[in-house]
């Protein structure tokens, strides 16, 4: 389903590729700025492979680049926002036509995401937003209810009656969106008491130094609400280190580790959540049709502003239909 979608979508940016380059009764074959015949440069900007998820948005990064040889593309990969930020300055040094940004982190992104803006650069934010409306496009799966789903299955799956630990991610839209979604949910079943509400970083060595110290904390702990695979599984060592044997996890975004155990019904995993790395190669593709061929005021009235991925729960039921055995995440 995740590949599905994500060719589904390059499919019809495709189309916009296709009628981007053609003039007339003939088409150009070179991705070029217009007129000049100068080289569109993109830079692609996104977080370093810290955890499953960030590794999937880079492979399929490098997979959507590799469809437009004859665009000049910078890509750069960042630990840290101070360090993504240096490294878009570097970018915006050199020329850029466009930028593809997945930040690390929303709000140290956004002054330089202004920058850009102002350059007149043309600016793809993809999954974690700015913190001011700078980008032409927006790309984002649907994180309310991505929280919503995921906490009406907990509370569903805990019959409305239980003491749960809530992982959160790294500070984002994606974060704040998910995580005031699922609390909406589970204030609206006073039987699910929220023991507690840690920062696991999306990163599961992170996730399960958290969880071990709340396992501390709370002797008594029903399920975790992960809200990411990495963090699960994080939470899932720190579990088997205490002995607990008794606490269920619903992580999120569709590992293929944690979708196969979920097929195979381990009761540690009852559900997860899908969330596709592949709308990093959306973002590209959106760029590079949008630039090529110095059609970019052309193309802008009818190009979307913000585009939202669905989220599916992921159940033993339908899970053989969210497996890939031979995927990267």
């Amino acid at each position: 389903m995740k590949r599905l979608l994500a060719a589904s979508l390059l499919g019809a940016m495709g189309l916009i590729v296709a009628g981007g380059c053609q003039s007339g009764g003939g088409s150009s074959s070179t991705a070029s700025g217009g007129d000049s015949g100068k080289k569109i440069k993109i830079g692609v900007s996104v977080p370093a492979a810290d955890h499953g998820w960030t590794a999937g948005v880079i492979w399929w990064a490098k997979e959507a680049m590799a469809l437009h040889p004859d665009i000049e593309w910078q890509f750069q990969t960042a630990d840290t926002p101070q360090t993504q930020i240096s490294q878009i300055e570097t970018m915006m040094a050199g020329g850029l036509d466009g930028l593809v940004v997945l930040a690390t982190e929303s709000a140290p992104l956004t002054p330089i995401a202004e920058k850009v803006h102002e350059r007149g650069i043309y600016l793809v934010n993809v999954d974690r937003g700015f913190l001011k409306p700078v980008a032409d496009v927006f790309i984002e799966g649907d994180n309310k209810a991505f929280g919503r789903k995921s906490a009406e299955f907990m509370v569903s799956k805990l019959g409305g009656q239980g003491k749960i630990i809530v992982l959160e991610g790294i500070p984002s839209t994606v974060n704040t969106d998910r995580v005031n979604a699922a609390n909406a949910v589970f204030k609206a079943n006073p039987g699910i008491q929220v023991l507690d509400s840690q920062s696991g970083m999306w990163n599961r060595q992170k996730a399960f130094e958290v969880t071990q110290a709340l396992l501390v904390k709370h002797p008594q702990v029903d399920a975790i609400w992960a809200s990411d695979d990495d963090m699960a599984l994080g939470a899932e060592q720190a579990l088997k280190e205490a002995g607990r044997s008794n606490v269920w996890i619903l992580g999120g975004a569709g590992m293929k580790d944690i979708v196969k155990r979920v097929m195979d019904r381990d009761p540690l995993y009852p559900a997860d959540i899908t969330y596709p790395p592949s709308m990093i190669a959306t973002g590209i593709q959106i760029a590079a049709s949008t630039l090529r061929g110095g059609n970019r005021e052309k193309a802008a009235p009818f190009m979307p502003k913000h585009m939202m991925i669905d989220v599916e729960l992921i159940t033993p039921e339908n899970a053989k239909d969210y497996y890939f055995e031979k995927s990267i995440f």
